[in-house]
């Protein structure tokens, strides 16, 4: 299994990395998350076209989870995920804020979960006030 490139090109887009290490589903949607700011190499904000080598820490957040890592490897195509984890190194302190934050939302109540039955009139008021006010 060869998980990264020739020698003589020893770095990648940004956006192409992670894509190709599956934190990002296309390439585009990479770009559109570096430019707005979830990602972060080596502290600096990065545009989508900048360079990743081998040993640079990315910060990554992706919905409501955040990752940092250093990345290990390069590779030009998108793999299986099994492969796509080699390409990276997770830091144990992101593991661990990762698991806690799992953790916590699993405890939360589900939105709503104490809601019964239809609004009554006083509800439906309170509801149609609040969506009138934006």
């Amino acid at each position: 299994m060869n998980t990264t490139v020739p020698a003589s090109a020893q770095r990648m887009r940004i956006d192409k990395w992670l894509w190709a290490a599956r934190f990002y589903k296309t390439r585009s949607v990479a770009s559109e998350a570096i430019d707005g700011g979830h990602v972060r190499l080596n502290g600096t904000a990065p545009k989508p076209s900048r360079d990743v080598r081998p040993g640079d820490m990315l910060d990554i957040t992706v919905g409501n989870q955040t990752w940092t890592v250093r990345v290990l490897g390069l590779n030009e195509q998108r793999r299986p995920a099994p492969e796509a984890r080699l390409l990276y190194e997770e830091t144990p302190e992101s593991t661990a804020r990762r698991e806690t934050e799992r953790e916590a939302r699993a405890l939360a109540p589900t939105p709503g979960s104490d809601l019964r039955g239809r609004p009554t009139k006083k509800a439906r008021r309170q509801l149609r006030g609040f969506n009138e006010g934006f």
